[in-house]
């Protein structure tokens, strides 16, 4: 029989509702798995003791009583560093900054409302603004799969908790793939619904790039998580009206026409990633779709400079000002960002080119989705990196510091295309690290549901394991 820790979001809430399994029995055990792998993993920035410990309490008795029970009761929910929650303190993986939370962002507002145990708070490189998780402040968060390999990021702790067993499910955030990259590394699922669907807070939610959302480890857990978190919300003017809710049941992929991307036209992808990619595009044939290979006329170039120029407009030019004002306190990583700021200040009109970019490059998209539901493409291009690299100036030769963290990541186009619903899912292991490789289903616009069938039609064709069950030690 599976310890408590091991069971999904979803069974774990059956056991509770049918008395077998408590709130609080569920809270030790996955104490005691965070006591045995964190110390290898460290995915978990704090704990929350007193606080989680009285939640689980309240609803064990809710359980026993018989009043109404919450969509989340009792699971424990860990919350991603970086959305505050009134009266918390907020470093954002950084030495540079340590406030005092004075509001509650809408998505941790909706996880203790639904009635979650949170208790933990998730690693996040410094600022989220890398693909990997490792800080000054926290240290480097590793892959329960296999240690030396990065977790992706900048959800990376969520990942990493999920695929570790410390948390049934875990928030997230993704302006570049920052849900997606860890939960395809992780082999864990992570959503990046279309912008707005799910609330934020200001300024970010005006960001179109920016996205907060649900992780987990199957594709019902990811449903139940997204359909607490989604709907508007009044902080947010960007929230979508009126809420879209993932059916519990969900309809098969019988004749749906999907097209496959390995390369998304010119990314250069690993063969194992590849392997991967096209074994799970085959369970789809199985299961009833039609898949075809297409080619997209993308140039990784130019998606790169039409991305750097929002970046740098919005979220990189928050990060530059705290760069700025402490140039000794922050990582290399954080500092790229804000040198490729400076590089494109002096640019007349960047954000405009980037804008002319970006409707260029959407127009194949667009038309794809003519003729087909969805598009697959992986989620990285490589089978992994190295746990604490900051890939500076690795990957890519001929762009800004920002392109070189960035280009074995094949998540950023979609945050063009904000409108896009993105679920990212597992499709297999990698032979050479032992590591998840994963795949992302691209809705047309707003189109949530089909990436949700799709994503079920694969779990049940290609189920993959929900838990790193062994955590090996560090090697490297």
């Amino acid at each position: 029989m599976s310890e408590p820790w091991e069971l999904t979001a979803t069974e774990a809430l059956a056991r509770m509702r049918a008395k077998e399994l408590s709130p609080v029995e569920l809270l030790a055990s996955v104490r005691a798995r965070a006591d045995a792998v964190e110390p290898i993993v460290n995915a978990l920035s704090e704990w929350l003791g007193e606080p989680a410990d009285a939640a689980a309490h309240e609803s064990e008795a809710r359980y026993q009583s018989g009043e109404a029970i919450r969509p989340l009761e009792g699971l424990p929910v860990a919350i991603k560093e970086e959305m505050p929650v009134a009266g918390w303190r907020m470093r954002y993986g950084s030495l540079a900054v340590d406030e005092i939370a004075e509001h509650t962002a809408p998505v941790p507002e909706r996880i203790f409302a639904a009635g979650a145990v949170v208790h933990a708070r998730t690693t996040t490189p410094e600022f989220s603004c890398a693909g990997y998780t490792h800080s000054t402040l926290w240290g480097i968060t590793r892959n329960p799969w296999n240690p030396d390999v990065a977790v992706g990021g900048s959800s990376g702790g969520s990942g990493a908790s999920l695929a570790s067993g410390t948390s049934t499910l875990a928030s997230g955030s993704d302006i570049g793939g920052s849900i997606r990259i860890p939960a395809s590394i992780n082999g864990v699922v992570g959503y990046k619904a279309p912008h707005g669907r799910v609330p934020t807070y200001p300024p970010f939610n005006l960001d179109r790039y920016c996205h907060d959302g649900a992780m987990a480890r199957t594709i019902a857990d990811t449903a139940l998580f997204h359909n607490v978190l989604a709907g508007p919300h009044p902080l947010d003017m960007t929230s979508l009206r009126p809420k879209l809710e993932i059916p519990e049941q969900l309809d098969g992929i019988e004749g749906m026409r999907i097209a496959l991307s390995v390369d998304l036209g010119s990314w250069e992808i690993d063969d194992e990633v590849a392997a991967n990619t096209r074994a799970a595009a085959q369970a789809l044939e199985v299961a009833g779709a039609i898949v075809e290979e297409v080619k997209l006329s993308w140039s990784l170039d130019r998606i790169m400079s039409a991305s750097r120029r929002h970046f740098a407009a919005i979220f990189g030019a928050y990060i530059a000002e705290i760069c700025d004002a402490a140039p000794d306190l922050v990582t290399d990583y954080a500092m790229a960002w804000a040198d490729d700021v400076r590089s494109l200040i002096g640019e007349p009109g960047a954000f405009l080119h980037g804008l002319d970019m970006e409707g260029e490059l959407w127009a194949p998209l667009g038309e794809l989705y003519e003729t087909y539901d969805a598009l697959i493409c992986p989620t990285w291009s490589v089978t992994g990196i190295p746990a604490g690299d900051s890939l500076i100036g690795q990957l890519f030769e001929d762009g800004g510091p920002n392109d070189r963290q960035f280009t074995c990541f094949m998540t950023t186009p979609f945050n063009l295309f904000s409108a896009c619903p993105v679920l990212a899912v597992p499709s297999g292991i990698a032979p050479s690290n032992g590591v998840p490789t994963g795949i992302q289903i691209v809705g047309r616009t707003y189109d949530d549901v089909t990436a949700f069938r799709i994503g079920a039609a694969l779990e049940r064709e290609r189920p993959w394991p929900t838990v790193a069950v062994s955590v090996p030690p560090v090697t490297m």
